[in-house]
């Protein structure tokens, strides 16, 4: 157990920078954290016989989610879970199959979307991992909660996985507006009872991921991305009015100003591909991100570099350190350290 008396001066750091206070310290987390580059991560994995087992066991994703707080001392925590776990409570059939990533029964037509009824409770485990994860993580840290943007997990829902190009979910879109709509409106409904329900259990603050925003138009961006997240953080909002919220539309480069000025979030998470000069420039709320996990994994003086030139560049803003995407599987630890002992001493 992590020691609960410690300091809260960096959970009101990490809080507060993202609430948009400019703090002479800067906040630092990793996403994808607690994963498969830790040893200590693997060992917990291999007495689960499947992922999704793993995220529906309290006891091992509570201590998952404390590893990287154990052994790295990072700002913040977050829950160890998948953004399919609503898919999953939406009644489809999700797998995780090893070497290959998600596999779903794919969505077809008016029916399948019909059918699709969240079930809460099914979702009980994860929100008892964050009560246990609370209760060990030390007051000085916070601890994060989230979940997918219905856009990308209509891509996963559709598409019966992962995809190049994304072609079935954007031809629904396109020549069947009225039922994808339909679909957008329950996953909605079911993220923010999702969110809601984490901030219950003990969460400070959430995320939402759209990892697949960046294939859309400026057109559809507004209509299937930016809509849906406003939605939930206006319905997020009316339970839990100050609760800081983090948005995350990967890859949609110049969009990001619309994203930011548009959903309400309080910060916003930059991919790798945008350049921080055009983020100082044009972001006027928090700013989370950006370093390569790729440069993390394989150049260590180059991604000490660009810590240096990001904190630097955004030191008039208040910033959170933290990667363009998750922390790739064959990350060496030592990276990590070199790369967060020089953002602690900036």
């Amino acid at each position: 157990m992590l020691d609960k008396k410690d300091s809260p001066y960096m959970e009101k750091l990490f809080l507060n920078t993202l609430l948009g206070k400019k703090s002479e310290q800067t906040p630092i987390w990793f996403m994808r954290q607690a994963g498969r580059y830790l040893p200590e991560y693997k060992q917990v994995r291999s007495t689960t016989k499947n992922f999704l087992e793993f995220c529906y066991s309290p006891q091992k994703a509570a201590e998952v989610t404390l590893q990287p707080i154990e052994r790295f001392d990072f700002d913040a925590a977050i829950i160890f879970s998948d953004i399919l776990v609503i898919p999953d409570a939406l009644g489809m059939d999700v797998r995780f199959v090893q070497n290959e990533g998600p596999k779903l029964e794919a969505l077809q037509g008016q029916a399948c979307v019909d059918k699709l009824n969240y079930d809460q409770e099914f979702l009980s485990p994860v929100y008892e991992a964050i009560k246990l994860t609370r209760s060990d993580l030390c007051q000085s840290k916070a601890l994060i909660g989230f979940a997918g943007a219905p856009w990308t997990l209509a891509t996963y829902m559709i598409e019966g996985g992962g995809s190049k190009d994304y072609l079935k979910t954007k031809t629904l879109s396109y020549a069947q507006p009225a039922l994808f709509a339909k679909l957008i409106d329950k996953l909605t409904d079911a993220v923010s009872k999702h969110l809601i329900a984490q901030v219950e259990a003990g969460v400070d603050a959430l995320q939402i991921f759209d990892s697949w925003a960046g294939v859309l138009t400026q057109e559809q961006f507004s209509k299937w991305s930016i809509e849906p997240t406003r939605k939930i953080v206006e319905n997020v909002r009316k339970v839990f009015p100050d609760i800081p919220i983090i948005g995350f539309p990967k890859g949609v480069g110049v969009f990001y100003k619309d994203y930011a000025e548009q959903t309400g979030v309080n910060a916003i998470s930059f991919d790798q591909h945008m350049s921080a000069s055009w983020i100082k420039d044009n972001i006027d709320i928090t700013v989370q991100g950006n370093l390569d996990p790729v440069q993390l994994m394989t150049d260590t003086d180059g991604a000490v570099k660009y810590a240096r030139q990001l904190i630097d560049l955004m030191q008039d803003k208040p910033f959170i350190f933290n990667l363009g995407h998750g922390i790739l599987q064959h990350t060496p630890i030592e990276n990590v350290e070199a790369v967060l002992a020089e953002v602690k001493k900036l």
